[in-house]
Order: structure tokens, then sequence, then C-alpha cells
């Protein structure tokens, strides 16, 4: 199993991106994702991904307005331009860049093509690992938060402390440090 600290964007990604061009009608873009089981379809232009439509998409900006799924085009209601990421980005970077974007998907694209699609659940699917690691790496010290103090359980009072630093060879937080040095 790959170690969670080097999981990427091409481990947990699904390179099974469903696509449609951007002149069908939404009731053949709702059509593909009732029958592939998915949440969002990938809108190409000249096989070119240029937009995508989800699920909320088409509550939002069809039902919701009373347009005519047979008379409206992919392309009139899709979101564009696609947000994107790398397939050798961390895991922890595309969770980011969803969370300060605001979104849910990311496509993956290597060498200008589009070879995979992330989504928040995928990430969610790989969260208990992720949470498990960060544990462990706080009980051992691994995170700095700068170049001389680390986040951890400060080595006297054992409480949680975002500026551990060393002193006489224990970690100790803030409080500690002050009353170690009177």
């Amino acid at each position: 199993m790959t170690k969670i600290r080097n999981l990427l964007v091409e481990d947990v990604m699904r390179r099974d991106v469903v696509t449609l061009p951007e002149d069908v009608n939404i009731r053949k873009v709702a059509m593909e994702m009732s029958e592939k089981g998915v949440g969002s379809v990938v809108i190409t232009h000249n096989n070119n991904p240029v937009g995508i439509i989800t699920e909320r998409d088409l509550v939002t900006r069809v039902i919701a307005k009373g347009l005519d799924p047979e008379k409206t085009l992919a392309k009139e209601i899709m979101s564009s331009p696609l947000f994107v990421i790398s397939p050798k980005a961390e895991i922890m970077e595309a969770a980011k860049k969803m969370s300060s974007l605001n979104i849910r998907r990311l496509i993956v694209i290597k060498d200008g093509k589009m070879i995979g699609i992330i989504t928040s659940r995928d990430i969610l699917n790989v969260a208990p690992e992720l949470i498990e690691i960060l544990i462990e790496a706080t009980k051992n010290r691994l995170l700095v938060s700068s170049e001389e103090e680390m986040v951890g359980y400060c080595d006297n009072c054992e409480e949680w402390s975002d500026s551990l630093k060393e002193v006489n060879g224990q970690f100790l937080c803030e409080d500690c440090r002050l009353e170690f040095s009177h």
C-alpha cells in the first residue's frame, strides 16, 4: 500500500470520466449520469474538456429555472472553466484546492490531456488513513510548524502545543519553557 505521506492524486483519482460533447441536450446529460451512476459529466469541445455539469447544476440551472431539458444544451449550463490538478500533486493539495475554490471535483490533467477526475468523496475515502497518519506524525513530532518550533504534545505537561521547542532534550510548550527558565 502507498504510504499516505506520498499519496498522490493519481493514487485515488478515477480514470473512467464520463464525457459528452457540448452540443448535447440536458436530457442526454441526465440520462448518462443515471446510467453510469455518476454525479457529473465532463463536457467537451473537439474532444477537449471545456466544462462540467453536476447533479446540482441540473437542479439549480435547469429544473429550478423551468428550462426544457430537451431544448437546453450542455454548453448553456456547464460550469466553465474547469479547475485542474496534476496527477503528481499530493492528495492534501487537492483537498486544499477544492476547499479554497468551494468545489467538489478537479479534472486531472497530464501533458495537456484529461486523464481522470478526483472528487471530494475520493479524498474522504482515504480520510481515515490520513487522520491516522496525522495522529502518528504528531506523536512522533514529525510536523514542523517553523524552523525551530514543532507541533505535538509537551513532554512535561502532556498538553497539545503548536509551539514546542527543544530544551535540554525535551520538547516543551511555551508555559513549560517559562517554568523551566525560572
